[in-house]
């Protein structure tokens, strides 16, 4: 794990050993600075990944030598000899659960440790929770346009950027909310409950009904087995209106689908549903749905009014938002192409800063005031209003003690600075937990679905203001009065 670093990290790194700084404690953070699609929010996701990473962190005698022949024939050789000995034991690392709603500025995770390893994980560590966070934010945003009832399933494998991407696109997008994925190999790594229907070929592989082998299927409740192609046909004499398919969706699709269920039912079996994939779905979806209705009531099939219906066909967060304002008889709905590859915005831009180097505070100075970090070593807090929504995140110096609960706090407000604000929390939740210690996992991980339950849990919690999609109310992250003063300090003494 550890070369999965940038070529720089490694030239600093050196330039650490050489001043004899390599073991200087450090702290970093890591954050993205606006929420993601437009959004007010980011959903965290990687934590898992992370920690198995810090655990396998070390250079392999392969790993050293490969160093070798890439870093300047004037690395010295007592370098690459301390690089065999580098491992994560002297590193803490807290974070948000996974699963946890962020916001801008807030930190992910606090890194800390020796110098060198602190800089050597930064690439690492971005790379492992910036596309996780960016799946799962989205594919919570399409499950906030379903709604709880529609049936979402991931279908994204082959339009992903590699099998990586795929996999993660399908871990990620289940913490997100969806149901299912179609991807076999995600559902067996990580206990994904996958699904699927079949593709046109399947059907354009047969040319008549003859190809249709075995033809007989047994009744449910025993018995001789029947002829099902020749059953079907005589449902079909019935002369069913309708429509369905890619092809010829009033005189093929829908008749033969209406034929083959109510044969399967006539045998004591039940049809799962049908998909939709070309067309103007909603409208079809409710056309469909009448006549499972009139078919149900005609020949007294109660469940055939309500055969699932689902839909493909390059699904967007606009097509769920048509979905909701044309009304639809739609019951599932399968995202590939614009949940995987996140075409809305391709990455979070999260970043990792150091905020404070051997003791001493430390800040990036920038012209750009959006890119200015925030000094010291950090506690953050989420504070809850009397309704149980989270209001604000607050900011504090690690060794300030924790907001009370009914206590005033007077704070500042990122992009208010220059003002004081008052604030009386009902409830106040540490939002960092510590995960890693002295080389070793030391909090229990939550299951993958226990991760889902808990994403679903936290976006239930926000207000819909700060919840809402487009243009939602900025959700307010403020600092102490102290972690204001160390800052103005800070600012002061560089100029």
């Amino acid at each position: 794990m550890a070369p999965l670093a940038d070529l720089y990290q490694l030239t600093m790194a050196y330039g650490h050993w050489r001043s004899g700084r390599h073991r200087v404690p450090t702290v970093a953070e890591l954050f993205f600075r606006r929420g993601p699609f437009g959004g007010g929010f980011a959903l965290a996701a990687g934590l898992a990944e992370v920690l198995r990473g810090l655990r396998a962190f070390r250079f392999s005698n392969a790993d050293v030598a490969y160093l070798r022949s890439v870093l300047p024939p004037t690395t010295e050789d007592a370098f690459f000899d301390y690089l065999a000995t580098v491992d994560t034991s002297e590193v803490t690392l807290s974070a948000v659960p996974e699963g946890s709603i962020n916001f801008p500025k807030v930190p992910f995770l606090q890194v800390k440790g020796p110098l060198l390893v602190v800089q050597l994980l930064e690439t690492t560590l971005l790379c492992l929770v910036s596309y996780a966070s960016l799946v799962a934010t989205n594919a919570t945003r399409f499950r906030l346009l379903a709604g709880p009832d529609m049936k979402l399933m991931e279908i994204g494998l082959r339009r992903a950027q590699g099998p990586d991407g795929a996999l993660s696109a399908s871990k990620y997008s289940y913490i997100g909310g969806f149901d299912c994925t179609s991807n076999i190999l995600a559902g067996k790594l990580y206990g994904i409950p996958v699904g699927g229907t079949i593709a046109h070929s399947f059907i354009m592989a047969f040319t008549s009904l003859e190809e249709v082998q075995p033809r007989e299927l047994q009744p449910l409740a025993g018995g001789e087995p029947v002829d099902l192609p020749a059953l079907a046909e005589l449902w079909l004499a019935r002369d069913f209106q309708g429509l369905l398919d890619t092809y010829c969706v009033r005189r093929s699709g829908l008749p033969n689908f209406c034929a083959v269920a109510l044969a399967l039912h006539q045998l004591g079996y039940q049809a799962i549903g049908v998909r939709l994939d070309s067309g103007d779905l909603a409208q079809q979806s409710k056309e469909i749905r009448q006549v499972f209705r009139v078919c149900g009531a005609h020949f007294q099939v109660p469940w055939f009014e309500t055969i699932p219906i689902a839909v493909s066909n390059d699904i967007s967060e606009k097509s769920l938002e048509d979905f909701r304002r044309e009304g639809s008889e739609i019951n599932m709905v399968g995202v590939g192409t614009n949940l995987v590859t996140c075409p809305l915005q391709p990455a979070l831009g999260c970043v990792y800063k150091l905020v404070e180097v051997n003791g001493s505070p430390c800040l990036k100075l920038t012209e750009d005031e959006e890119k200015m970090t925030i000094p010291g070593t950090k506690k953050i807090y989420r504070l809850y209003d009397a309704d149980g929504h989270p209001f604000m995140d607050l900011m504090a110096l690690e060794e300030e003690p924790s907001p009370s609960v009914g206590q005033e706090l007077a704070v500042r407000v990122l992009g208010r600075l220059g003002e004081v604000t008052k604030v009386m929390p009902t409830s106040v939740e540490p939002l960092h937990r510590m995960y890693f210690r002295d080389g070793q996992v030391c909090e229990p991980l939550p299951s993958l679905v226990e991760v889902r339950n808990h994403a679903q849990v936290s976006l239930s919690q926000l207000h819909p203001a700060h919840r809402q999609l487009h243009e939602p109310q900025p959700y307010p992250v403020a600092m102490t009065e102290k972690l204001h003063h160390l800052l103005t300090k800070l600012l002061e003494a560089s100029q």
